[in-house]
């Protein structure tokens, strides 16, 4: 493990500029820029509330933040393993000529997306803000769902990563999969409206479990550890997509690991 670390901490400097470069790559040549990080999610949450809560009347005054909890955490999620996924094969020419842990670049893809999703928060907040979002004490607990999410995007990505190499067609399925994960995550609608089969079965989605224990800390004003939504016990939710989230790394380091060396004859 020290040595691991050791490698880890050596390479820490070239870690903080292919972040870097993977935020100035993905605005490149864009006006907006950084803007944008802002400006899709308020754009996508207003279509969303225009056409649930107003056309079909299933939204509330708070509504906006409900689907914007949802959007903005499945968005991290999909984004960051659509990207970790190819960044293997997109830096295939690094890969031939020098040697680089090769965790390096999903990690990096990860971490520059997570990042912006942090910055994305400041939307969140404002329109918190708007809509008169009451905030408690409770707020400080926002860090649990959060750490959760980038655990299981560390351990998604790196899976994918390992996969796609071998087996590039991942791409297209994945892309199958992302879109079951989004409507099996209760963006856009309310899970009281389902019947309690579907309910029960929501709460086995580590994605659904995140942004749930994200809405109860910022909508319900409340403590994940005694909270209950839906009629699920907050705390099982978070134990469960932590305990999911941990394993599912486990997977994917040793994954990576083991095939990491074959990924030059197959790039």
């Amino acid at each position: 493990m020290k040595e691991y670390i050791d490698n880890f901490w050596h390479y820490r400097y070239l870690l903080k500029e292919l972040v870097t470069k993977g935020i100035k790559l993905k605005y490149r040549r864009s006006y907006l820029g950084l803007v944008w990080t802002l400006l899709e999610p308020l754009l996508t949450t207003m279509v969303l509330t225009v056409v649930f809560g107003k056309i079909l009347g299933k939204g509330d005054a708070t509504y906006p933040v409900y689907i914007l909890c949802g959007r903005l955490v499945f968005s991290c999620f999909s984004s960051t393993s659509k990207i970790a996924m190819r960044s293997i094969r997109a830096n295939q020419a690094m890969i031939k000529k020098i040697y680089v842990p090769k965790y390096l670049y999903p990690l990096s893809a990860i971490i520059y997306n997570y990042i912006l999703f942090l910055l994305s928060l400041i939307v969140l907040a404002a329109l918190c803000i708007v809509l008169r979002v009451r905030m408690t004490w409770h707020i400080i607990e926002i860090f649990i769902p959060l750490t959760i999410l980038l655990i299981l995007c560390v351990a998604a990505g790196l899976i994918l990563s390992t996969v796609c190499v071998f087996f590039r067609d991942l791409e297209y399925l994945w892309e199958v999969v992302i879109m079951l994960v989004m409507y099996c995550s209760a963006i856009f609608y309310y899970v009281n409206t389902l019947n309690s089969g579907i309910t029960l079965a929501l709460q086995f989605n580590p994605i659904y479990c995140i942004i749930s224990n994200f809405r109860c800390i910022l909508m319900e004003q409340g403590s994940i550890f005694t909270s209950v939504s839906y009629g699920f016990s907050n705390l099982f939710m978070m134990i469960y997509s932590l305990i999911f989230s941990i394993v599912a790394l486990i997977i994917g380091m040793y994954v990576f690991k083991k095939h990491q060396d074959e990924f030059i004859l197959h790039i």
